[in-house]
């Protein structure tokens, strides 16, 4: 799921906001998809401009992908896209500010090699 939401992501161009028309063309939906969408997913607000118009950043692109994902693709009800998507925001959240422990574990080793190395030449 992620790949896929990943791999339109990188077809997106490279601003720093976006229109609702533009997001709009970009996702595949109608305005007032997205519309209904932010009443629904409270993770989805993007902030106005001075003239009131909704300006998505490459956060809300992402957010409004995996929605549609779920929502088209794995066929969950608004609710449990709703509930699936906390699910992912928590595991991405968890998963930013945990280190993983293999991976210090497999670094720590080899320095301790390293060092030993260093110290017997």
């Amino acid at each position: 799921m992620i790949d896929a939401i990943q791999e339109k992501l990188a077809k997106i161009p490279d601003k720093t906001y976006f229109r609702i028309g533009e997001v709009a063309k970009l996702v595949g939906v109608e305005p007032y998809v997205l519309r209904f969408w932010e009443t629904e997913f409270k993770t989805m607000v993007p902030p106005k401009s001075r003239s009131k118009q909704r300006m998505y950043r490459r956060k809300d692109l992402e957010t409004i992908l995996t929605v549609k994902h779920l929502l088209y693709a794995e066929r969950f009800t608004i609710e449990g896209a709703r509930k699936r998507l906390l699910e992912l925001q928590r595991a991405q959240k968890a998963g930013a500010v945990e280190p993983p422990r293999e991976g210090l574990a497999l670094v720590r080793e080899r320095l301790l090699k390293l060092r030993q190395l260093v110290a017997s030449s």
